[in-house]
């Protein structure tokens, strides 16, 4: 299983799992120049795609999805305007199975309808998890131990309160139905990482209310008060500005 996180941010998400099962885009919240050139970074084009898996239906997760052809999409109920074939539509914890690998969709909890999903293939797992303000208790119970998480981490709180946001936005990011903060993602990643755990990827950071150095100092704060020791496993940043990758490379 080999991952690249094309973008990640408010200015644009989209990530390709590729698995011995496909090539399994999620969301698409970027430009076509800028899908183009990232997934070429990957070795990869458009009619690579298999499979776009929409998360929920804010501009900076679907903008770009009308350059992926329409009888690839998968999404929620109500998600999309358009009508989707009804094996199409993404049922929470409902299992998909595409060849070797099964999708399982996540509830999440934010101020659009929003999931994550759970890849598998036998041998490896990954989280895809972002735009939420808590987890419910049930997908936490089918996100523990897994080998790679993509999982998000938005903003330090202080950095939020004292921004020049609106009282209004900074409320609706702070709340249950928004995003999480550095702590409350590190919290949740402390007692969901485990033995099987390889990468962990701290995702949608905010450009004004966070900073990469921030977010990976909190988690490695927080590990380490709640296990007593850092484990060992590779922890990095997804970025809006680059592609970031992992996993590894034998889908072919």
């Amino acid at each position: 299983m080999k991952y690249f996180i094309l973008s990640s941010g408010s200015r644009g998400n989209s990530t390709l799992v590729c698995t011995k099962g496909g090539n399994f885009l999620i969301d698409c919240g970027i430009t076509k120049k800028l899908l183009v050139s990232r997934l070429a970074a990957c070795g990869k084009g458009i009619e690579d795609i298999d499979y776009l898996l929409v998360t929920h239906s804010h501009s900076d997760h679907i903008s770009g999805i009308k350059f992926i052809p329409e009888e690839k999409w998968f999404a929620s109920i109500n998600v999309l305007k358009e009508e989707l074939p009804k094996d199409h539509y993404l049922v929470p914890f409902r299992k998909m199975i595409f060849g070797e690998t099964v999708v399982t969709t996540l509830t999440l909890s934010h101020d659009a309808p929003s999931v994550g999903f759970l890849f598998e293939d036998g041998e490896e797992s990954l989280v895809y998890l972002t735009d939420t303000g808590y987890i419910p208790e049930r997908t936490l119970r089918f996100i523990e131990n897994k080998t790679y998480y993509i999982f998000e981490s938005n903003h330090d709180t202080k950095m939020l309160y004292e921004s020049s946001r609106p009282p209004y936005l900074i409320k609706r990011i702070a709340s249950d139905k928004g995003h999480l903060d550095n702590v409350a993602a590190s919290y949740y990643l402390s007692n969901l990482i485990g033995n099987n755990t390889k990468e962990v990827n701290l995702a949608h950071i905010s450009e004004e209310c966070n900073t990469e150095e921030i977010a990976l100092n909190t988690f490695n704060e927080v590990i380490y008060t709640q296990k007593g020791e850092r484990p060992s496993l590779l922890l990095r940043c997804a970025s809006v500005n680059h592609v970031g990758s992992g996993g590894k490379d034998d889908q072919d």
